[in-house]
C-alpha cells in the first residue's frame, strides 16, 4: 500500500497494469496531479486484491462440488 501512495505509476505497472501505470506517471509528474494518482494507485492495488479473494472463493466454491 505504501508504494501505492508512494509511487502509484510504477505500483500499477508491478501489478501488470502497464498502460494505467504510464498514465497515472504522467499525472503524477505534476504537484497538483500526485494526490489524484496516489488515490487511483490505492484504488487499483484494492480493486486487485479484491479480484484476488473473489477468484480464491469461487475455487473453493468449485471445489466443494
Amino acid at each position: 500500500m505504501l508504494l501505492a501512495i508512494l509511487l502509484p505509476g510504477f505500483s500499477m505497472m508491478v501489478n501488470g497494469h502497464l498502460l494505467k501505470g504510464i498514465l497515472c506517471f504522467v499525472l503524477q509528474i505534476t504537484l497538483i496531479g500526485w494526490i489524484p494518482a496516489a488515490i487511483w494507485g490505492v484504488a487499483s492495488r484494492s480493486q486487485d486484491l479484491a479480484e484476488k479473494r473473489h477468484r480464491e472463493t469461487l475455487e473453493v466454491l468449485r471445489a466443494r462440488r
